[in-house]
């Protein structure tokens, strides 16, 4: 496609059909290249590949969406080829100067010119000079407004920047957008095969027979449904944009991997080529962000709802089955101004209800039948959720929905995640009534008769874990049913490393889009098995997710509110308001020099035998259980250990540390402690353990005024904060202790008041300048630049000299 400039116009062509996007009111019209001949000497800016459509801020020009950058993903059916958007453009619709828009060139119009000397805009000379007389007139214009700026003006200005940078984000930084120009992206297999049965769809036109639901530039290509253009030319533009996940795989069926020799190889089980698809589809009603868009909406539309086709393709043979995930269909909430804060239902019993009839009444319109997964616990902060949906689902009573509850945290206590397993084994009936869709060159063979609806609280983690889970299940009977699969076999570990490997970078992505981070537990999906880098990467996306959450998300809510064309987000007056912007800019710079120093801990105290989980900012509460803020302990634990260090401020130096074997860890404790002075109830974690097998170790911290979370700060305002930044910390040390199969628990519970106590030799105190081969002295102290190889070779003496 080439893109064309006129005074007044841009203008799209690809071959015989043109799409003109005027400047002067932004309206968007279909016609023909025969109309060029009109124009006067248009200019070409260069090729793109699509377009996305029409998106206006309120209050502001409309701005044309291109995409100038793109992969190709695979094809689909063999035939089709699908496309992810890498790279857009954003035009505006608007007299106003353009941006140099870094375009491919067109070969037809810029024949012969070198583009490495054209520079970013890849025009010649010629070309630029007329290019510069439109970006003239459009300069006069826009200093004609610039006189008449005001304050509002330039906060207004402000916020259309930062919702353009968030749309620029969503398009060139998530590999979140796909599309293609032959097949329809928004339908399952076996919604294509039902439409050619259907006279009446047949009919329709290609754009027609898509899937509101996902059809995600809809909104933005509105001029174009309208009945007075015509459908002829405009059919041809009107290709949907999904958001979501795309992947197309060709793998080898080969058993032999599984054998120890060729002669354990049954006969007739050559290796065999076939392909696996996997699309995501992500609804556009009720879309949005992770705390911003949580529950039901009036219309029965649940949030982070994400429709997931896994296809396999072997021969002439389609084989397809499909999973939705989507949030709690109740109206609740979970403000999300603190780190995990708890859910709250938000409206009557009797509201709630009629959201939930509604979504289900889809669901069953389309899939006809529904087996709803709830995979949120049983206890604690997600009871209220769970409590609820279950009573809602008993007052339903629809004979054609199944409810199975799994407390997946219950059950795969001590990250044991192949504990999925238990349920996958036990609703196996299920699976294999619910059957799938089969197709070959002939027609339909079977179809699927239901849809299993998986949640949990976010729809993200354990969602996909559990969706893994099924597709290999599925996948395995799919192969029976091809003959490719004996029944006692088991997939060769390619086979599987494969599917697990599609479905993890699928919770990636679905993750990146409502969270803003990759998935956790996606080290387990990917893999098989959950490892200490896994843990490490969970902990750093957990607290991405809180600070995105906080800082980030309101924006991003308001650009896709703009997007798909929903009434914006309440968010917005609070954006605008500058003192949530000080105290935003605050929050992003504050504590900066305390984020080193742990940093600075953890380089000096870890040797690069043990992987470092976590770091956190202290106050011992031996010192000190008043009101004060001022970190003067780090905590740093490690697959192996975990690290107590006392930091000085006033000579920013590390004065001692202890090191701690997770096998002498004991128990963890947490709850208030009564203040002395001031009869306050103070959050602390006591962490109990054994030296040489005695027991009666332990120390005791509270938080500072500030959390940290891998090179992030975040601000604690109430005890409550306190509590839920403690509980992290518990939480990431039983963990730890799971991995080392370590039975170690945690109690919350009133603490008691009582100084701290450690062994008598087992904390070492050091000096930089001392040598590594003198006696440790008590009032030497640790300086933060210390080098790591001093200090092990340090830490070595002490140890040799306690033997």
């Amino acid at each position: 496609m080439e893109l064309l400039a006129t005074e007044n116009a841009y203008i799209v062509k690809d071959g015989y059909y043109c799409l003109w996007f005027n400047k002067l009111d932004g309206k968007i019209e279909a016609k023909t290249s025969y109309d060029l001949v009109d124009t006067c000497d248009p200019i070409c800016l260069g090729k793109i590949h699509a377009v996305i459509g029409k998106f206006q801020i309120p209050d502001s020009e409309p701005r044309l969406l291109v995409v100038k950058q793109q992969s190709l993903v695979g094809h689909l059916h063999r035939l089709h080829p699908v496309y992810r958007v890498d790279r857009i453009a954003v035009l505006p619709l608007s007299p106003t100067e353009l941006d140099e828009l870094d375009l491919e060139s067109c070969e037809k119009h810029h024949f012969g010119v070198d583009s490495e000397k054209l520079g970013c805009s890849r025009q010649p000379r010629g070309l630029q000079k007329k290019w510069s007389s439109f970006r003239s007139a459009g300069s006069a214009a826009a200093l004609r407004i610039k006189h008449r700026t005001t304050k509002e003006f330039k906060e207004k200005e402000k916020f259309e920047k930062r919702i353009l940078e968030e749309l620029l984000k969503m398009f060139n930084d998530a590999d979140s957008f796909y599309y293609s120009p032959t097949a329809d992206l928004t339908n399952s297999i076996q919604r294509q095969c039902r439409m050619k049965l259907d006279e009446q769809q047949r009919e329709r036109l290609s754009w027609q027979r898509a899937d509101e639901r996902f059809f995600w530039n809809k909104h933005m290509l509105e001029d174009l449904q309208s009945e007075e253009q015509d459908p002829s030319l405009t059919s041809h533009w009107l290709t949907p944009v999904i958001q979501g996940f795309v992947q197309i795989e060709s793998c080898i069926l080969d058993f032999s991997e599984n054998q120890q020799s060729d002669h354990d190889v049954p006969p007739g089980t050559e290796p065999t080529r076939f392909t696996i698809t996997i699309i995501s589809r992500r609804n556009r009603h009720r879309a949005g962000t992770r705390y911003r868009r949580r529950g039901v909406d009036k219309d029965g539309y649940s949030a982070n709802y994400v429709e997931t086709e896994q296809i396999i393709q072997f021969g002439e043979h389609e084989a397809s089955f499909t999973m939705v995930r989507g949030s709690v269909p109740i109206y609740w909430s979970q403000p999300g101004y603190k780190y995990r804060p708890p859910p709250r239902l938000d409206r009557t019993e009797q509201e709630s209800q009629k959201a939930l009839d509604r979504h289900i009444a889809q669901e069953v319109a389309i899939y006809e039948k529904v087996c709803i997964i709830s995979l949120v616990e049983q206890t604690g902060k997600e009871k209220v959720i769970a409590d609820a949906f279950l009573d809602h689902i008993v007052e339903l009573n629809n004979e054609d929905v199944t409810y199975v509850s799994f407390d997946f945290h219950e059950y795969c206590r001590g990250l044991r995640l192949e504990n999925v397993s238990v349920l996958v084994d036990a609703i196996d009936d299920i699976i294999h009534s619910m059957r799938f869709c089969w197709r070959d060159s002939a027609g339909i063979i079977c179809e699927q008769l239901g849809v299993f609806r998986v949640n949990c609280i976010d729809c993200l983690d354990r969602t996909n874990v559990m969706q893994t889970a099924l597709a290999r299940a599925i996948m395995e009977i799919q192969f029976r049913k091809y003959g490719l699969l004996h029944p006692e076999q088991v997939l060769p570990v390619s086979c599987r490393f494969l599917c697990q490997q599609l479905w993890a970078n699928n919770g990636d992505v679905l993750s990146h889009q409502y969270a803003g981070t990759a998935a956790l537990k996606g080290d387990f999906t990917r893999t098989g098995e959950l490892r200490f880098a896994g843990l490490v990467k969970d902990g750093y996306n957990s607290a991405n997710r809180y600070y995105l959450n906080r800082f980030k998300d309101a924006y991003r809510q308001v650009a896709i509110d703009v997007m798909l064309g929903d009434t914006m987000s309440e968010d917005l007056l609070a954006l605008n308001s500058k003192s949530q912007a000080d105290e935003m800019q605050w929050m992003l710079n504050k504590d900066e020099h305390m984020m080193h120093i742990i940093d600075d801990c953890r380089k000096l105290l870890v040797p690069d035998s043990e992987m470092c989980l976590g770091g956190w900012g202290l106050v011992d509460c031996d010192s000190d259980l008043g009101d004060s803020e001022d970190m003067n302990a780090i905590l740093i634990l490690t697959n192996h250990a975990f690290y107590v260090a006392d930091y000085i401020e006033e000579m920013d130096r590390i004065s001692q540390f202890h090191r701690v074997s997770l096998e002498d860890l004991e128990l963890m404790e947490m709850g208030p402690i009564t203040s002395v002075f001031k009869n306050k109830k103070v959050w602390c974690i006591r962490i109990n353990y054994t030296h040489n097998n005695y027991s009666g170790y332990f120390y005791t911290f509270r938080t500072a005024g500030t959390r940290f979370f891998n090179n992030m700060a975040i601000s604690i305002r109430s005890s409550e904060e306190a509590a839920e930044a403690l509980e992290a910390i518990c939480e990431t040390f039983t963990g730890a202790a799971a991995l080392k199969s370590l039975d170690v628990h945690y109690s919350r519970a009133k603490l008691s008041r009582k100084s701290s106590k450690s062994p008598e030799g087992a904390v070492y105190v050091l000096n930089r300048a001392e040598s590594l081969d003198s006696e440790p002295s008590l009032s030497s102290s640790i300086i933060r630049n210390l080098s790591e190889h001093s200090l092990v070779k340090k830490i070595q003496h002490f140890e040799r000299r306690r033997v």
